[in-house]
């Protein structure tokens, strides 16, 4: 997968949970068990964009 702007965005817990179509309460669930790499600024979380592509792409060629 090539690397473009969009791809290098750093999400918010918010944004993580819209674009994977989960509760935010399950994002921190997945931070918690290291299924969903994040890092800390402050006292919120935030994920790379490319990083929660790459997780998706492993599910797809796991599920195949």
């Amino acid at each position: 997968m090539k690397n473009t702007k969009d791809d290098a965005q750093i999400m918010t817990v918010e944004e993580v949970a819209d674009f994977l179509k989960l509760s935010k309460i399950t994002i921190y669930k997945l931070v918690k068990k290291g299924a969903l790499p994040g890092f800390r600024v402050g006292n919120s979380w935030r994920f790379r964009k490319d990083k929660i592509y790459e997780i998706i792409s492993r599910q797809d060629v796991e599920l195949n």
